[in-house]
């Protein structure tokens, strides 16, 4: 009953502190919660009227680093910090000339290059706010976030460009192409005279010359609304995350204190992740920006062979990757050199076999070109040969786990406090909990609150209620134990949850990591039909091809992997087939199978 009582009141606390008003019973409740109820970080996460503003972060990296290397396309040009703070300026000059207020919306379609950078440091810095939008979506898609969320204007890349027209968007004013900031299409006078006499304007503000005394950006406030994140998702029509300062600067102050040490002024950053998502977003080009870094991006779909070649040129110094990168580099680059049993006789001999593991990790960082502290792995978990074979060497890898709904962190911890098979512990200024009664043993949701935690979906209250419970906890839809030291283990997602015959909880996501490490699986996906589970395997069709195996082998094959995985499954686990899928699954953007399209197969 006291802790239902206190929860309550520090919510109360909390609340006041938000809006700015006194109450005088907040440090006696703060006490309280601190005695009673463990919180973590409660100082930081009840004093939230106090937090710094985000944009802060930014002016300060450019005029530190006004003369460094900032943003580069990969092959293409480079900004310094200070082309950077310039082209901002002449952004903010449009939005203002061309009638955009603060609180407007501006989506942002484009794949990850420089001027997407700037784009949106411009339109954050001014205080309007963000709608990163996923270039890979359909014109359809992309009109219906655009429309939903409000958007004034739009900046568009090379490849989406071509297939978008202002029509379907009725209150979009202009259509920005991102390559050059032009006007694509403009339905506003305002704006074509801006970008008309932009330079002229700017020449007029700054009659002698444009200095880093003149960089002076937006002050923004705790629950001031930064972003909209619409997520991919794999259920549906995807909801609009809205994410405030607070949220923001929560993330930017976790990774500038666990991993901006590992990056040296002027160190390189490789951007492979899309920046649209907040994972790319905060660990790749945020985290360079802030830490006075220079940022390059690919610029087109990283395949692992170019992902390879740009890593060993720019020797980043974090690399932050999905699982499926992580794993194809290895299987395609490693594991050919060291699966054999010479290597293996050797790996395992007392003396020498440290000197071999040595040896193949230095060959592994080297892939990653050969300057990197640490490889982090996030949006899904790593496969777990992969993930044994680079712990067993002595590999710098660590995983991270959160949502855009939290932007994104929750959990994490640097290589050297990585525990196999975890997503490492809860983070500065977010409480994560295990809802179980026994959490080490027993799987449960987890829930977290903090100033990470996103307000709500955009205009969808009911999916808010869904997520955000009166207490300020954020459900994830995610399930969990955690360990005695707070890592914490995913063990499945609630929606993907499968209910055996006998009434056993199946998580497939178990299931699929053994079989996607089984002979000539490329990736797979467990399905239920009735009371039998069935695996849907797309094989590796490059070894398929050079075996020259027919329908026939390959049938054997799965068949064969089939008995091997269900010897070491529990029996409400086991499948009953392997059927075989010709073409790669649907995904999102970040690379996760999009099931729900699969149910049916």
């Amino acid at each position: 009953m006291f802790s239902t009582w206190l929860n309550k009141q520090v919510t109360q606390a909390r609340r006041y502190l938000f809006l700015g008003k006194k109450t005088t019973n907040c440090t006696e409740v703060l006490g309280m919660c601190k005695q009673h109820c463990n919180f973590a970080h409660d100082k930081e996460i009840c004093a939230m009227k106090e937090i710094p503003s985000f944009n802060a972060y930014i002016e300060k990296s450019i005029k530190a680093h006004w003369d460094l290397n900032a943003l580069t396309d990969y092959k293409g040009k480079t900004l310094q910090y200070h082309d950077v703070a310039r082209k901002i300026e002449k952004l903010h000059i449009l939005f203002e000339n061309g009638g955009i207020v603060k609180g407007d919306k501006i989506a942002l379609c484009g794949r990850n290059s420089a001027h997407w950078a700037v784009a949106y440091l411009a339109i954050i810095t001014y205080g309007a706010v963000v709608v990163p939008v996923q270039n890979e979506f359909t014109p359809e898609q992309i009109y219906n976030i655009v429309n939903h969320s409000e958007s004034k204007l739009i900046f568009v890349g090379d490849v989406v460009a071509p297939n978008l027209t202002i029509e379907p968007m009725p209150a979009i004013e202009a259509i920005v192409y991102l390559p050059d900031f032009s006007l694509r299409e403009c339905k506003s006078e305002k704006l074509s005279f801006a970008r008309e006499h932009l330079n002229e304007i700017f020449g007029k503000k700054y009659p002698k010359y444009f200095r880093k005394e003149h960089v002076a950006y937006h002050q923004d406030k705790a629950e001031e609304l930064a972003i909209i994140n619409y997520t991919s998702g794999t259920t549906g029509f995807s909801k609009g995350v809205m994410l405030p300062y607070r949220a923001l600067w929560g993330n930017l102050d976790f990774v500038m204190h666990e991993l901006a040490p590992h990056v040296p002024v002027g160190g390189n950053i490789l951007s492979i992740l899309p920046m649209a998502h907040m994972y790319g977003q905060m660990f790749e080009f945020i985290l360079a920006f802030c830490a006075g870094a220079h940022n390059h991006f690919l610029t087109r779909q990283p395949s692992p062979s170019l992902i390879v070649e740009a890593m060993s040129e720019i020797k980043p110094a974090i690399v932050s990757a999905v699982p499926l990168m992580v794993d194809k580099i290895i299987r395609k680059k490693i594991f050919p050199l060291v699966q054999n049993s010479r290597v293996k006789l050797l790996s395992n001999m007392p003396v020498i076999g440290k000197k071999v593991k040595n040896n193949i990790c230095q060959m592994v960082r080297d892939l990653f070109g050969g300057n990197v502290y640490e490889v982090i792995v996030g949006g899904a978990s790593l496969n777990k040969e992969i993930e044994e074979f680079l712990t067993d060497i002595g590999f710098p890898i660590t995983v991270v786990y959160g949502t855009t709904e939290t932007a994104p962190v929750l959990t994490f911890t640097d290589q050297s406090q990585f525990a196999p098979g975890s997503c490492g512990i809860p983070v500065r200024h977010v409480e994560v909990k295990i809802a179980s009664n026994d959490p080490l043993n027993i799987p449960g949701e987890i829930i977290a609150r903090g100033i990470n935690v996103m307000q709500g979906y955009y205009k969808n209250e009911e999916a808010t209620r869904q997520v955000l419970d009166q207490d300020g906890w954020y459900h994830t839809g995610d399930l969990a134990t955690m360990a005695p030291d707070g890592h914490i283990y995913i063990r499945g997602r609630i929606k993907n949850m499968l209910l055996g015959s006998n009434g056993q909880n199946v998580f497939p996501e178990e299931i699929e990591d053994k079989l996607n490490s089984m002979t000539l699986v490329n990736e797979s996906l467990v399905v239920q039909k009735g009371d039998k589970l069935v695996g849907l395997v797309y094989p590796e069709m490059d070894e398929v091809a050079s075996l020259d195996l027919s329908p026939e082998d390959l049938e054997g094959i799965m068949e064969q992997n089939r008995h091997e995985l269900n010897t070491i499954l529990p029996s409400y686990c086991k499948l009953s087939a392997i059927k075989v899928h010709d073409t790669e699954f649907e995904k999102t953007p970040k690379r996760s199978i999009k099931r729900y399209l699969y149910q049916n197969v």
